[in-house]
């Protein structure tokens, strides 16, 4: 099975840290975030993964030439945005021939992707959609379901929550057969808006509910809570778990909730919870740094108190700086 994984996106939400790298090379633990995504893919079944990209390609293919794999790694290039079906379709070149698994690039999940193929082949359908339940789905693309045949019928976009069909929302893994490339439309298109409506309503469309995790990374908060996942489920080859905390540091027991790289001092008088910190940084007495994210050889100085912040590579946050939200240096 050919796996396509989306990753066209400039990350411009993940600022001022994807200024430095393409999204999917962004750290969680100690493995890029692209690395999370592909743990879904059973290497048993996997023949070649491309990666759809418009961002840092030759950062990406310098990255994934110094690694061992056992399936092919090819770097697909958009030269403009394509959108997510247009992206798909750029890939058909390298494919195989067979059924395709595609993926968004900032997904971690533990969909279990071995029982969606088997139901995918049992029900021969064109397509297979993952599906997650939500308490609130007026912000996502809801689908009918039915459990019985296991189709979706239809699908709504941020519907008003009492009107939702259901509380199943796309979940951003699909299978998709050959035959469903002929029904593509050229150059740029979504796939989840201009072709599965259609190929629900021809009653070619199957839907695959799991259950677990299910993390969207392209936020500071969400890029946080995947952090946090990949800690409580052991997603780490290196490094130590410490209380509620990943690291390769020494840390203390203010240090709650957060990734530590190597290389980092963290004074006994400082505070740090539930924020992910890079390489290389100094964390000064008498801070305090909540939900934050902080790049790469930075420090934060004495009394600083930052909060939901992104902090770039290689700054100094001043002593007694107080920031809410937002990036630093402010843009």
């Amino acid at each position: 099975m050919d796996v396509i994984v989306l990753a066209g996106g400039f990350g411009t939400r993940l600022r001022p840290w994807t200024s430095h790298m393409p999204k999917p090379l962004v750290p969680i633990l100690d493995r890029a975030m692209i690395e999370h995504v592909v743990d879904v893919l059973p290497e048993s079944v996997v023949t070649r993964v491309l990666i759809a990209a418009g961002y840092g390609i030759e950062k990406m293919r310098i990255h994934f030439e110094e690694m061992s794999l056992p399936y092919d790694v090819v770097i697909v290039e958009e030269t403009e945005p394509l959108g997510t079906g247009g992206a798909i379709a750029n890939c058909r070149p390298y494919l195989s021939g067979g059924t395709v698994c595609v993926i968004n690039g900032d997904l971690l999940t533990s969909l279990q992707v071995e029982k969606m193929l088997v139901q995918h082949r049992e029900d021969g359908n064109s397509a297979t959609i993952s599906l997650w339940e939500v308490e609130d789905p007026s912000r996502f693309g809801v689908a009918d379901f039915d459990s019985v045949s296991r189709k979706i019928q239809r699908f709504q976009e941020k519907p008003p929550r009492d009107e939702a069909y259901s509380n199943l929302i796309n979940a951003g893994t699909y299978l998709i057969e050959p035959e469903l490339f002929e029904e593509m439309p050229p150059g740029r298109f979504s796939i989840e808006r201009d072709l599965y409506p259609h190929v629900a309503e021809s009653g070619r469309l199957g839907g695959f509910p799991f259950e677990g995790w299910f993390v969207d990374a392209g936020t500071p908060p969400s890029y946080i809570e995947a952090v946090q996942t990949s800690i409580r489920h052991g997603r780490h080859r290196n490094g130590e778990i410490e209380r509620d905390n990943w690291t390769l540091s020494d840390i203390h027991d203010r240090v709650i909730g957060s990734s530590i790289s190597h290389d980092v001092v963290i004074s006994e008088n400082a505070e740090v919870i539930n924020s992910a910190i890079l390489n290389g940084c100094k964390i000064e007495d008498g801070s305090r740094i909540k939900d934050c994210m902080i790049g790469s050889g930075s420090i934060v100085s004495l009394g600083a108190k930052i909060e939901g912040v992104v902090v770039d590579f290689d700054v100094i946050v001043p002593e007694n700086h107080v920031q809410t939200g937002g990036r630093f240096p402010p843009e």
